[in-house]
């Protein structure tokens, strides 16, 4: 595909994101003056690692964004669309359900779209903390659907599980992941190791930045894919969280550039 092509496509993925941007900021603004004692959305974007605490009980939350790649070992250009959601069912266990809807590759000269995988899971609190003391959970993931989209650094996983650790120490909250996936590769299956670590800092007006530096094993190439991230986000209002970053990867075998933005969105209303 040309690139003046590709630039449409990016241009036209950016135009969705903010259009989506717009109209749940402007749902969460109206639900806020509506009860404006609603809790927090807790975002699990836009780094790798994601936050052992869950959304409030009883509410769901999506977590959006577009996600454009480049130089990787599978591909030269990359653009994704990916969607979370989040379901609190119970004081200490949140359902889970994610997906890339729409994924647009270029390798070497031809471009292609399809869709990337579906999985489906669930995360516990083992261990609630508060501060410095750590919250403790663990997650599982199965993938409900096989896409035929290319695969970024962590490949295409079957099964997945994590060990996930927050706490709060100076002003900094730390998040750390420990992950156990089935790597699949045609009949072929693998167990990888992935660790992540997020450091992120509140800078004032609403603003906050993280820093995150993640490595996952590649049992099938005999590497290690190595990242390191760094995003912005901002709290529009207590719902609704903007996010937007880059990251590098370290490694010959990783994806060398990777840029993102995206949105955290929390009904403001419990569902039950």
């Amino acid at each position: 595909m040309p690139p003046g092509a590709l630039r449409i496509r990016s241009v036209w993925f950016l135009r969705v994101l903010a259009l989506l941007t717009i109209v749940c900021s402007a749902s969460a603004v109206s639900a806020q003056t509506d009860a404006p004692e609603e809790p927090d959305a807790n975002p699990g974007r836009p780094t790798v690692s994601t936050p052992a605490t869950l959304v409030p009980d009883g509410y769901l939350q999506f977590e959006t964004g577009v996600l454009g790649a480049a130089d990787s070992a599978e591909f030269s250009a990359r653009y994704g669309l990916n969607e979370v959601m989040k379901l609190t069912v119970a004081p200490r266990l949140e359902l889970l359900a994610g997906s890339e809807p729409m994924v647009h590759s270029v390798v070497g000269t031809q471009g292609e779209n399809a869709a990337g995988d579906v999985s489906l899971g669930f995360q516990a609190v083992a261990l609630p903390g508060e501060g410095w003391k750590p919250t403790v959970a663990f997650s599982y993931f199965h993938r409900a659907y096989s896409g035929d989209a290319t695969d970024l650094d962590s490949g295409s996983t079957k099964n997945t599980g994590i060990v996930l650790v927050s706490m709060d120490i100076a002003k900094f909250h730390f998040d750390v992941n420990a992950m156990f996936n089935e790597a699949v590769d045609g009949p072929a299956r693998r167990v990888q190791y992935g660790q992540t670590l997020s450091v992120s800092h509140a800078l004032g007006g609403n603003f906050s930045l993280s820093g995150e530096i993640s490595r996952f094993t590649q049992p099938f190439q005999h590497g290690n894919a190595i990242q390191n991230l760094w995003a912005v986000a901002y709290k529009a209002n207590r719902t609704l969280v903007l996010d937007i970053g880059f990251s590098r990867g370290l490694t010959s075998s990783s994806t060398h550039w990777q840029a993102f933005t995206g949105f955290t969105y929390m009904l403001p209303r419990k569902l039950f």
